[in-house]
């Protein structure tokens, strides 16, 4: 099979979807990688590197894609990509088409079967291919949450506190991956924290993760803006897989935050969990509502580059080899995970979340 790599050209993106050791195991088994000229540069991987592993060079972007069976990449398809996208073509990404109702139609109306790292579901629930953005992302939201929170821009508070001073005070929405990742990084700083999610076991996991050193709390409106009034960071980490993300704060509760006060929506992939929310960029990463600074950048872990591309390879590459060693057909159908994990087919939403906040029906696989 062949594969293809683009150079991400979303803004301040610099992470690449595969390194150069996992090229060199699709070369030996057989396979043909096209990557564009400088698509791992950002994250510290030049051409000499894939190129002594087996993989082609390719200067046109346009090559990579007509050339290719699968294209593999970290973002979504861009809208200078849109035409780039064919009937049968494989792509492997990052999607979150819950939020991005041009792409969703753009991908039906193409016929392109395309799988979201975000949606591809373990047995138990768990989401593989998202978790190591999810971890990167929760950590790095702490340190962005204390660099926001110093002077001038932010209340002038040291997150985690010194002696003789009360320690900064963090909430968090959501105990999932990136939410726990947020909330372990904020604790060994020394901050306050408070973490609200709707899944009880979640809750008691972190409760025990952190020796009863991090407060939890089901989601109650009431609790929630109490808890918000005092709060000097607050990170949207929520979650539902292929689906819209509830709008958990409203803007009165904005509103309530002290000036200075810092939002990170680690949501805003999905749409994000506030009313206030609104995606920037690593450009212009903030903005002021009601005196809270808001940070809604989606993605977060492309200024770790290095670290992500290497920690997302790992996870994605095994699927990647499985769908070029058996073709996607057979894939599909012997790997349950992976099947969930695609949005549209020929055509035809058949993720029922992402349909559903689209107010499409969903339709079953037909393999063809």
């Amino acid at each position: 099979m062949v594969i293809g790599v683009p150079k991400e050209i979303r803004e301040g993106e610099r992470r690449v979807s595969i390194t150069p050791s996992w090229v060199s195991i699709l070369v030996k088994r057989g396979h043909k990688v096209l990557i564009e000229e400088d698509a791992g540069a950002g994250a510290g991987f030049s051409n000499s590197c894939y190129r002594d592993v087996g993989a082609l060079i390719v200067k046109n972007p346009s090559e990579i894609w007509e050339r290719s069976e699968i294209i593999v990449k970290v973002k979504e398809p861009q809208r200078e990509e849109f035409g780039y996208l064919s009937e049968g073509k494989i792509i492997f990404t990052y999607l979150h088409l819950a939020a991005n109702r041009e792409l969703t139609e753009t991908l039906m109306k193409k016929g392109v079967i395309a799988i979201g790292y975000e949606t591809v579901q373990m047995d138990d629930g768990t989401l593989p291919l998202l978790k190591p953005m999810s971890e990167i992302a929760g950590r790095i939201s702490i340190f962005k949450g204390a660099q926001y929170l110093q002077s001038p821009e932010g209340k002038g508070v040291l997150l985690g506190g010194i002696q003789g001073v009360k320690h900064a005070k963090v909430v968090i929405l959501g105990a999932g991956v990136a939410g726990t990742s947020a909330a372990m990084c904020a604790l060994s700083l020394g901050a306050e924290v408070i973490c609200f999610d709707i899944n009880i076991r979640k809750l008691e996991n972190l409760h025990i993760k952190s020796g009863g050193r991090i407060k939890t709390f089901f989601i109650h409106e009431d609790q929630l803006r109490h808890e918000l009034t005092d709060c000097d960071l607050l990170i949207g980490a929520i979650l539902i897989p292929g689906a819209t993300c509830p709008k958990v704060i409203n803007e009165e509760m904005i509103k309530s935050m002290e000036k200075g006060s810092v939002f990170i929506d680690l949501s805003v992939d999905q749409g994000g969990c506030s009313e206030t929310t609104r995606e920037t960029s690593h450009s212009y990463p903030i903005y002021k509502i009601h005196d809270v600074i808001h940070y809604c950048v989606p993605n977060v872990p492309a200024l770790v580059p290095r670290t992500a591309s290497i920690y997302l390879s790992n996870e994605t590459a095994p699927y990647i080899i499985e769908i070029a060693n058996k073709g996607i057909k057979k894939a599909i159908s012997e790997n349950t995970s992976l099947r969930r994990g695609i949005n549209t087919y020929y055509g035809r939403i058949v993720h029922q979340s992402v349909a559903q906040s689209h107010g499409f029906d969903s339709e079953s696989i037909e393999i063809r």
